[in-house]
């Protein structure tokens, strides 16, 4: 059950939709299921349709007097007196009676504070009925007695309500917040965006564009150079004293009100993490690492594509092991800030992965990205400088967009893919319900992006499987080394692929015996799905680094034997002689 508490400052207009066709007619039969006072409160849902708009306006009327009264004796008018929630059933959940549907009205209205039980003094509301699956509560917020009402917090008590009543009433158990959800948008505004044809509402694009911008840049300046070049309206917020940005909000382009004035968030109204000062202990290094991270940027800059998907895959795997030591019962406050960073820092990396991946995953990466923004913070605070090491190796990949560096991308996905399914049992085990449902959302995402890379040189290995002679023998290897995981990675449908994978190595110099004994160590194989998959990409990763090695070395050598010669001494410029040691000279 889902409550949606929002306000606004024309009555008229809510009761024109609430009591209307519907944007497409969905609206069937729509009626009062409740109210503060029942006898005499006339339904404009229940009159005759000659009589339907006077009836609208004198409910309004009615439901507005103790605000014209406040108004008179104020002198000023009452900002955002219209307040509004609607109550929705979740899909599969059991039909409601409209006297279930009344008594859910009437504890909301009590839990928020606008009308407690047995307060004849309260704010004034109805309960309005037109579809199925649920009710709209409205009420005016000035009470009778003329005081507004003490309703701090009401989104979070209406959750909290719901919760209870969906026990009670035997309907789906929604997962509860810890207030740290971002403000989702209001009715109004996806009606907006709904007429305009857009997919998201401005509040929903301008957070995922702020994530993203914040993913990718090193400071505020950055930040918002980034936010404008993607086309976002950027207004920092100056101190009057030191004109330093104390804040700054956004707005989407083309995002205007009725006076063609364009409509700027804050950026704590699009998420908590958002504003300035939540961004800015991302940004700011600590300062015995500044020198360091700057010099990590510039190598980064100047590497190669697979060198950089590496260092991601390394820092991945890092972060996995810090967090699957928090999920083994090690954990302490010191160490749950530390993962709390890297869910920041991970979340970061995917939006720069959506970025910098071949372009037929990024439409999935795009989406593991938004869906675990609601996973990548939580009541815990995060120490980030525990992430920087995550945190810039994400940033590394913006350096290489469109990489086709297929194993190194598919080896950076996979340990992403453990990465995320340790958070979200971290979450769960501390009760982020919220959270761990966004991770298991995330992760669909996030494997199908992973699979979707790696089947076509699985194909490819899959078809060069060595002999049966040759394959049974690295069974064997496989049997003597790893022998609680051996019948799951023989059995694996990527087992072919490996065998290919560890003739490779073979041939590179590395013994399938040591390649074995070097890989599997790693704790990601008893809960792998695909063991044999697992260790195929981090086996071709190693040899490739080896490759690698040997190619530089060689480059080096060659490049040592060409410097030259100082003339008539035999010397590379910058050496000293050698001394001879051989008094035998040989003359023609």
């Amino acid at each position: 059950m889902v409550p949606d508490v929002s306000t606004g400052d024309r009555s008229r207009g809510l009761l024109s939709y609430l009591f209307g066709p519907g944007r497409r007619d969905e609206h069937t039969d729509p009626h009062i299921v409740a109210a503060f006072a029942m006898p005499g409160l006339i339904d404009p849902g229940r009159v005759p349709l000659d009589q339907h708009q006077a009836a609208l306006t004198e409910l309004a009327d009615y439901l507005d007097q103790p605000v014209r009264l406040r108004e008179q004796r104020l002198g000023k008018k009452v900002p955002q007196h219209v307040w509004h929630c609607p109550v929705r059933t979740a899909p599969g959940d059991r039909y409601l009676t409209d006297a279930e549907w009344a008594e859910v009205a009437r504890r909301i209205v009590h839990a928020t504070g606008i009308a407690e039980h047995g307060d004849d003094a309260a704010c004034r509301w109805i309960a309005v009925r037109h579809a199925e699956d649920h009710i709209h509560i409205m009420a005016t917020s000035v009470r009778e007695d003329g005081r507004r009402p003490r309703n701090k917090g009401d989104g979070r008590r209406a959750q909290e309500e719901c919760r209870r009543i969906e026990a009670e009433l035997g309907l789906r158990r929604l997962k509860s917040g810890d207030g740290t959800a971002p403000k989702t948008p209001t009715s109004a505004e996806r009606a907006k965006a709904e007429r305009q044809g857009r997919k998201n509402t401005a509040r929903v694009w301008l957070r995922e564009h702020a994530y993203a911008a914040a993913a990718a840049a090193r400071d505020e300046a950055e930040f918002f150079a980034v936010l404008t070049a993607l086309g976002v309206n950027v207004r920092p917020r100056l101190g009057p004293v030191t004109g330093e940005v104390t804040g700054y909000s956004l707005a989407a382009p083309g995002d205007t009100n009725s006076k063609g004035e364009l409509i700027f968030y804050g950026g704590s109204e699009l998420a908590p993490d958002l504003s300035v000062i939540r961004l800015r202990e991302r940004f700011t290094p600590a300062e015995e690492d500044s020198v360091q991270t700057v010099s990590v940027v510039r190598v980064d800059r100047q590497a190669d594509a697979g060198s950089t998907w590496q260092r991601a895959d390394t820092e991945l795997r890092t972060a996995f092991a810090l967090v699957a030591q928090a999920t083994d019962g090690s954990a302490s406050a010191e160490m749950d800030a530390q993962v709390q960073a890297q869910a920041a820092a991970f979340a970061e990396l995917l939006h720069n992965t959506a970025a910098a991946a071949p372009r037929q995953l990024r439409a999935e990466l795009r989406a593991a990205a938004a869906t675990f923004g609601r996973a990548n913070r939580s009541a815990i605070r995060a120490e980030h400088r525990a992430a920087d090491a995550l945190r810039q190796a994400g940033r590394a990949l913006l350096t290489v967009p469109g990489s086709k560096d297929g194993d190194f991308v598919t080896a950076a996905l996979v340990s992403a893919v453990f990465l995320l399914i340790a958070l979200g049992e971290w979450h769960t085990q501390r009760g982020h319900e919220q959270q761990a449902a966004a991770a298991h959302q995330a992760l669909a995402h996030l494997r199908s992006a992973q699979q979707q890379a790696a089947q076509p040189r699985l194909a490819q290995l899959t078809d060069r499987t060595p002999n049966r002679e040759e394959a049974d023998r690295l069974a064997v290897v496989v049997r003597t080394v790893v022998p609680e995981h051996a019948q799951r990675i023989l059995t694996d449908p990527a087992w072919p692929a490996l065998a290919t994978t560890l003739a490779q190595a073979e041939s590179a110099g590395t013994p399938a015996r040591r390649a074995l004994a070097d890989l599997t160590g790693q704790r990601e194989l008893a809960t792998a799905d695909h063991p044999a998959e697992v260790l195929l990409w981090r086996l071709r990763n190693h040899t490739a680094d080896q490759i690698n090695r040997r190619t530089n070395a060689a480059t080096h050598r060659s490049a040592t034997r060409r410097t030259p010669i100082t003339p008539g001494t035999g010397v590379a410029p910058g050496q000293p002689r050698p001394i001879d040691t051989d008094h035998r000279r040989r003359t023609r």
